[in-house]
Parts: structure tokens; C-alpha cells; sequence
């Protein structure tokens, strides 16, 4: 298998990673906040981070949203998400196991940004 390839593979597992992630933690905002599964508005909001996710350059070695040098959230959507991650993120564990436990690995193994690039 080439290094492109096995890049790629990488670069998509991570994407799904980060869409499973943040819808989880919009339904489970939309829920306790909505009574809804997945309201019109987070569902707005969700369509917009998966647009997000799939234009992230760092894929697949992105590091969490909290320690990105690029904020690729427009001033209204950051505030949503925000709010949406603070409430969810710790609810997250209870609801999604392996999707925290997978989201702490990356959290600290990831590499931290160096904007003199050494």
C-alpha cells in the first residue's frame, strides 16, 4: 500500500471521527436543551461543522478544536459550538465511551502548533 493511500485512509478515518464526535455532542445538546433528537437549528449547525471538518488542511493530524491555530468557525457559528461543546463535552463520557477515550488519545498525543514552523 502506497504512503498516499495509507495517508488518505487516515485523513478519512479522521474525518469520520470528527463528525461522529460533534454530532454526538450536538444531540445530546439539542436533547437536553430542544427535546429533540436533532432540532432545525442544531441541525444547521451541524451541517455547517461537518463543512468545516471536510475542509480542515490539517486532516488528519488536526488537533482539537480548543488548541487549532486556524479558527475555521465564522463569529456566530463559534459561539454555538462553543456553548454546544462546553455542555456536551462533559456528558460525552457517559453517553460515548470510546468516542471520549479516543478524543483524550488524540488530545494528548497531538502535536502542539509552532507558528516559527520548528
Amino acid at each position: 500500500m502506497s504512503t498516499d493511500n495509507k495517508e488518505y485512509k487516515k485523513s478519512l478515518r479522521r474525518e469520520k471521527f470528527e463528525k461522529k464526535t460533534i454530532k454526538s455532542m450536538i444531540e445530546i445538546y439539542c436533547k437536553y436543551h430542544h427535546q429533540n433528537p436533532v432540532c432545525e437549528e442544531c441541525n444547521e449547525l451541524l451541517e455547517y461543522a461537518y463543512k468545516r471538518i471536510e475542509k480542515c488542511p490539517l486532516m488528519p493530524d488536526k488537533p482539537t478544536c480548543k488548541n487549532c491555530h486556524i479558527h475555521c468557525y465564522d463569529k456566530k457559528h463559534k459561539e454555538r459550538i462553543k456553548t454546544v461543546m462546553r455542555f456536551s463535552g462533559p456528558k460525552m463520557f457517559t453517553h460515548h465511551p470510546i468516542l471520549s477515550l479516543i478524543y483524550l488519545k488524540n488530545k494528548f498525543s497531538e502535536k502542539k502548533y509552532n507558528p516559527k514552523g520548528g
